[in-house]
């Protein structure tokens, strides 16, 4: 992921900023409200830049929201928006690594979102995001992934198959993953996707819901 300051100044202020999130922040947010419950705790992991934190919990005041990311440098940016807005159902930002799912810093959740992580981490990230929702959800709640996937009936369009060679330049462990494992995945896990929405830039909006009670 690239960031930049607020204002690409070069000055010392923590926040970054990561242009997609003003494309896409908007239909996230319209979709959020329509899979989250009114009210409880939305753990949100790899909240990176913490744009995206802020703006949700702004928009869903019923809720309170716990963003979460493994690099200082990006608690740093989200304590600093969140300072900037002032939000009372915005959390302090907590350093949280989905491939380490038992080592999670909260026990329970009543809503999960991940945003943009899949494709731009290892895919051991993607396995520990299921096994830690599977211990902190209860049956019916929502995982919420957002990003760019590869479907084997839909023709991936050639700035997602630009986008899958210049990450796993960067990380040969990164890439575009199939939609069919990260499906996969989650039935082993005990979920079942419920919804699948295309979303601007090529992406997709997932849902998944926990099947069974812990």
């Amino acid at each position: 992921m690239s960031y930049t300051t607020p204002l690409d100044s070069g000055s010392p202020d923590p926040r970054r900023h990561a242009p997609a999130t003003l494309r896409n922040r908007a239909p996230i947010l319209t979709l959020l409200r329509e899979e989250l419950p009114e009210s409880g705790l939305v753990l949100e992991v790899a909240s990176g830049s913490g744009e995206h934190a802020v703006h949700f919990a702004a928009g869903l005041p019923g809720l309170v929201w716990q963003p979460s990311d493994p690099d200082s440098k990006a608690c740093a940016s989200i304590a600093a928006w969140g300072a900037q807005e002032s939000l009372s159902n915005l959390c302090a930002p907590m350093m949280l690594d989905a491939a380490q799912p038992a080592q999670w810093p909260v026990s329970r959740a009543d809503a999960m979102v991940c945003i943009n992580m899949v494709h731009i981490s290892p895919w051991s990230a993607t396995q520990g995001l299921f096994i830690g929702a599977a211990g902190r959800l209860n049956a019916g709640a929502p995982l919420v992934l957002y990003g760019p996937y590869r479907e084997a009936d839909v023709e991936i369009a050639p700035s997602n198959l630009e986008f899958d060679q210049s990450l796993k330049v960067r990380n040969p462990a990164w890439g575009l993953r199939e939609l069919f494992d990260v499906d996969a995945l989650a039935t082993n896990s005990g979920f079942v996707r419920s919804r699948r929405v295309e979303m601007p830039a090529n992406n997709l909006l997932l849902v998944y819901r926990r099947a069974e009670a812990r």
